[in-house]
């Protein structure tokens, strides 16, 4: 197995160091436009961040299996090497966007996801409110993984595209020069995706690379100011309650549903899904 770093880890330290200076800068410098920090809804992320550290190692146990035998079999191999790890951070930017972009539009994900947009707050803990059933998302990769590339390098591109996210979520700064604005994900681009207001809803699924949704049609640029968390806020800073709340909602509607198709929808459909008219008086 190759040896290449966690970068996650070696970055937390680097996490809380500028999550500290970020909050004593509201203090120093608060800016009303600004939504800046609470007490409450830090705590809550840093709960989040920790706890997802813990149950990302459970969950990647099925993932690391089902992995290795594919790459154990398939004929291809790509090399292992710093050239290819940079065209492989490529392909995994490439699926990250697919893999956030069905994590917003089928139900059953976004109840994993919904976990990072769960705060009314936008800052640098905001990135940590990492959710702690993050076993939905591998399956998104399984295509760089028949096609040679070790699992992990595949791990290593998923930490550096996860740690690159960090610094996007901050209100402190603004936008940077065009070129990058036009190329990569920035803080300006990522306030979009955590807003809640119609049209910012469902936009800038980049990763590091805003091109995919220039590509693809989902980019919406910053107009007006960004209104943060969910269009149905969970009013909650248990951490249980905040990781869990949209699979007890899933668990509700699928007690109600009075069809099959009703079911599959719920748990299917889109986070907003509803059943026609005809279905609901069925």
């Amino acid at each position: 197995m190759p040896a290449l770093p966690n970068v996650v880890l070696w970055s937390v330290p680097a996490f809380i160091l500028l999550t500290l200076l970020e909050a004593i800068s509201y203090r120093l410098h608060p800016d009303e436009d600004e939504v800046g920090y609470g007490a409450k809804d830090t705590a809550t992320s840093l709960s989040m961040g920790l706890g997802s550290l813990f149950f990302d190692t459970l969950w990647g146990i099925i993932p690391a299996l089902v992995y290795s035998a594919i790459y154990t079999v398939t004929p291809v191999r790509v090399p292992i090497e710093w050239q290819w790890i940079l065209l492989c951070l490529l392909a995994q930017d490439f699926f990250y966007y697919w893999s956030h972009r069905g994590h917003h539009n089928i139900r059953l994900l976004w109840a994993s996801h919904v976990v990072h947009h769960s705060s009314r707050r936008f800052n640098l803990s905001t990135a940590l409110r990492q959710p702690w059933t993050g076993f939905t998302s591998w399956l998104f990769y399984l295509p760089m993984i028949a096609l040679g590339v070790h699992p992990a390098v595949l791990a290593f591109c998923s930490s550096v595209n996860l740690v690159y996210q960090f610094w996007i979520h901050t209100e402190r700064i603004d936008r940077l020069p065009r070129p990058f604005e036009f190329m990569l994900n920035t803080p300006s681009h990522h306030r979009v995706h955590h807003a809640s207001q119609g049209g910012y809803l469902d936009r800038n699924f980049g990763g590091i690379l805003i091109v995919w949704d220039r590509l693809f049609g989902s980019f919406a640029p910053e107009t007006e100011r960004p209104v943060y968390g969910l269009t149905k806020n969970i009013d909650t800073f248990n951490p249980l309650r905040v990781a869990l709340h949209e699979y007890a909602s899933i668990g509700r509607d699928l007690k109600a549903a009075t069809t099959w198709r009703e079911r599959l929808g719920r748990v299917f459909g889109g986070p907003g899904w509803q059943p026609s008219r005809s279905e609901g008086d069925a």
